[in-house]
């Protein structure tokens, strides 16, 4: 059996990560048991809840466990199966990411063909961030032909696809915040937001306001604090927050003032929900037909930054939360 090289998390972090924080290990590779499969994993994710499960505190996920693998998702190719109905050869999207080889549970595992769709888009527009992006503006947001849509870290792999669908289903209008010219740019020409912007050019609720002239019914937030403020005066009577991510605090050290103007929640008979994508999978094949199609089809455009090597999978994470990517982040081994 192959060796592994996998990264342990060897320290909490106290506000941003440090690569101290983690350790790459080179281990042995055990035979599969009954029930398991052998993947060499071909793509790993790296995602911002990662940064919640760094903290020892009581959570949606158990936290990281120090000096253990850590987990995400991934797609690879079964090279040894003890289980009925995996063979060698094989593609499966699994959770045992942040490592080379990874024996998997079967039953913990999916099948998917890489001649429908690129196998890392099973990570991205077609995995989890998908999937997000489509329950929390459709269910959650509670979307409706005509609203029009704000979203927040647009750039992003759920964020950019919150727009497209919004605008595939009938949006009257669709605006997102990123953090660089370059990032509004590509909102605009390849993902058809109608207007974007770069909220490090001024105060957001400024700019959402010129942008939004008429106001907003759904807002999709993954950032929170100061764009959170910003849509909560710009929403319309009855609008709604799908809380999807809190990127802007989840680095902070010290408690994040809030919103200060909770009284427009009152006024405008607002709807504030936060969202986990785990309640949602009974969404999973009616999502997968349609976006599959729109991907297929040209409709729906995704971006995908990709980092080359198992030992830079930490420095891919860092920058993820430093906003480097523009749509899914993800790593190829």
């Amino acid at each position: 059996m192959p060796k592994s090289r996998e990264w342990h998390l060897v320290a909490r972090p106290h506000g941003w990560p440090t690569p101290e924080d983690f350790a790459l290990v080179e281990t042995e590779t055990g035979e599969p048991g009954p029930g398991e499969i052998l993947v060499r994993n071909l793509y790993v994710s790296v995602d911002p809840y990662m940064r919640g499960r760094m903290n020892d505190a009581k959570s949606y996920a158990a936290p990281y466990e120090l000096n253990q693998p850590m987990q995400g998702g991934a797609v690879g190719e079964v090279i040894a199966s003890a289980a009925e109905g995996f063979a060698p050869g094989d593609h499966v999207l699994h959770f045992a990411g942040w490592r080379e080889y990874a024996l998997v549970n079967a039953k913990a595992s999916v099948k998917v063909d890489g001649s429908l769709a690129p196998l890392s888009t099973y990570l991205g527009v077609l995995g989890m961030t998908g999937l997000t992006a489509y329950a929390g503006l459709l269910r959650v947001g509670g979307f409706k032909e005509g609203d029009a849509v704000f979203v927040s870290g647009a750039a992003g792999a759920v964020g950019g696809q919150v727009g497209q669908i919004a605008k595939l289903k009938g949006a009257s209008r669709v605006i997102g915040s990123a953090g660089s010219d370059e990032k509004v740019k590509l909102l605009i020409e390849e993902y058809g937001f109608d207007a974007a912007f770069n909220y490090k050019n001024g105060p957001v609720a400024e700019q959402l306001a010129q942008a939004a002239p008429d106001g907003i019914d759904v807002y999709f937030d993954n950032v929170g604090g100061e764009h959170l403020e910003a849509a909560i005066g710009a929403l319309n009577l009855r609008g709604r927050i799908a809380i999807c991510g809190l990127i802007a605090q989840y680095n902070a050290t010290e408690p994040t003032p809030g919103p200060h103007n909770m009284v427009k929640v009152l006024q405008n008979r607002l709807r504030i929900e936060g969202f986990l994508v785990g309640d949602h999978y009974d969404l999973q094949p009616q999502f997968v037909q349609e976006v599959g199609g729109w991907v297929r089809e040209g409709k729906l455009h995704y971006r995908e930054t990709v980092v080359e090597g198992i030992e830079n999978n930490v420095e891919a994470f860092l920058g993820l939360l430093r906003g480097e990517n523009t749509g899914k982040m993800i790593v190829k081994l």
